[in-house]
This record gives C-alpha cells, structure tokens and sequence, in this order.
C-alpha cells in the first residue's frame, strides 16, 4: 500500500512495505529521493530497526538469548500497517510477532511517521517496549538522495557542509565483515565545514562521523544550488554512503549505534550507544529532511 503526502511544495510517497519512503518530489517537478536499480542499489530509504549495521557474524547475545539479525535489522524487510494517515502525515506501525521473537526475542511496537510542512519531511521513530524487562536497540534512517539533482550537473558539482567547523577522523569499515575498525581512523575534515564529493570517497564503504558536535548537514550543488539538509539532534552520528559503482546518490544516514566494533564483544546491550526502554517506555527520534 502506497500512502500519498501532499501540499504545496511538497509530495511524498511511502510504501507500507518497510514503511520505505518513495518519493519525494518538489512543486517543480525536481525527485530528490533516489528511486532505486538492480546495477547500483535497489533500495531507496529503509528505515533501520532494531540494530543499525552489521553485527558480528550476524549474531549476538543479550540477557533474553540470543539475538539473529541481518544488517540494519528486519524492520525493512517488514510489512507495516498504517495506523492513520491524512494530508500531511501519517504513521506506520510494526509488531512484534513468532518470526521476529525468534530473530530478537522482545515484544515491541515500532511506529514511523512521516509529516510534512512547507518544503520540509520529518521522520520520528517511536520505539515502545510492550514487554517485561528491559529492551535494548538501536534505530536509524538511510535515505538516498539523488546526485546531481540538476541536469547537465555532475556528482563532483556537489558538496557536503556540516553545520561548524570539524575536525573529524571517520573510523574504518571492514568490508568484508561490515564490521567498524575503530582503531584505524582517516582525517577527514580538520577545522573545516565542507568538502566536495568525490566518487573515491566512498571505495571504503560508508563515512562516518561519530564524535562531531554538528547536527546538521546539508548536501548541496556549488553550480545550481539545490540540495537538501537533514537536521538529526536526537542521533549521535551520521554517516553517508554510497555505492563502489559510482552510483547517482549519496544516502545521509542518521544512527543511535552502528556495526560492532572490533573493540567490542558479541553482548547486544554492550554495542555503542545501544538504547534502552524499560517495559511500556516508548523512545521517540526524529530526523528532518528540508529540500531546497
């Protein structure tokens, strides 16, 4: 089921299947979300729930058992019902059920909603533990944004700007075991704000920025000026991926917790900033997306 926002400046789609946004189209026509292919990445925004990245093996313990999960979860591989809709809002809501407790053994309800106002999208992720003890997860967005989003611009036309300047060290990501490198960091911006993209950037997987203190970022054409920011107060990192294959997108990530550590063991409560609700708590997070 596809569920259809709509005003002024502003159309979103969003498919009940992983609650997955669609499309995101201003009033000129101008798609900002990528829209997905076999040859690059077939995805176009899944929502991450309940763990971000890859966990070692896929597998990990916690004081229920043991936990199974592939990267960033099940939550986009999941149907969602919609619990309401209007012009301008709506609100997905997933359960726990046999196949999910045997994968992550809580009860949960995991509700996505998306509003939008002016030429702005929010997403809020509420988190609610419907069990007895406490639960831990993690939770985050992927979104992928097209680029360029101008014809006759090129992905090198585009930069990324943080909202102060940083001094930033992205750890790195072993590729093959999608796991976080910790001990091994590459300087990625030194008191600055901004930098050009670069296909290369992203021939190690994801950047990831996990100790700045910017919650915002834009990225946006130096020739046309059109881009999009994304505010993630509620986040402690964001990240920005896009494909080896020089794909026509960079996805900004906003995540609570990432891909074990290399310097962390297989226990699920022990991950890095791993969340966690006590039974009928419900956590809220919520990332902006504001097109320009």
């Amino acid at each position: 089921m596809t569920v259809t926002l709509q005003n002024q400046a502003l159309t979103v789609k969003i498919e009940s299947f992983g609650a997955q946004l669609k499309s995101m189209v201003t009033a000129d026509g101008t798609e900002y979300l990528w829209q997905g292919d076999q040859e690059n990445w077939g995805d176009r925004a899944p929502n991450l729930f309940p763990t971000v990245g890859q966990l070692r093996g896929q597998k990990a313990t916690c004081a229920r058992g043991e936990i199974r999960l592939p990267i960033h979860g099940f939550a986009c591989t999941s149907e969602f019902v919609v619990e309401s809709a209007s012009d301008t809002a709506a609100t997905f809501l997933l359960t726990d059920n046999e196949e999910t407790r045997e994968r992550y053994p809580y009860r949960f309800a995991f509700r996505i909603t998306y509003a939008i106002e002016d030429n702005r999208l929010a997403v809020s992720y509420a988190v609610t533990n419907t069990d007895a003890d406490p639960m831990p997860f993690g939770v985050g967005g992927h979104p992928g944004i097209n680029v360029p989003l101008v014809e006759g611009e090129n992905f090198e036309d585009y930069a990324v700007e943080l909202e102060y300047p940083e001094t930033a060290d992205c750890p790195t990501v072993d590729l093959a075991a999608g796991l976080i490198v910790d001990g091994i960091r590459n300087r990625m911006l030194t008191n600055e704000q901004r930098f050009t993209l670069r296909h290369p950037l992203f021939r190690g997987d994801a950047l990831i920025f996990d100790n700045i203190r910017s919650r915002k970022i834009k990225l946006f054409s130096k020739k046309s000026g059109r881009g999009v920011e994304m505010a993630f107060a509620d986040f402690p990192a964001v990240a920005l991926w896009s494909t080896e294959t020089d794909a026509p997108f960079v996805c900004l990530e906003p995540w609570v917790t990432m891909a074990t550590k290399y310097s962390e063991d297989d226990v699920f409560e022990h991950k890095w900033n791993i969340q966690t609700a006590a039974p009928n708590e419900t956590k809220t997070y919520t990332f902006t997306l504001s097109m320009f």
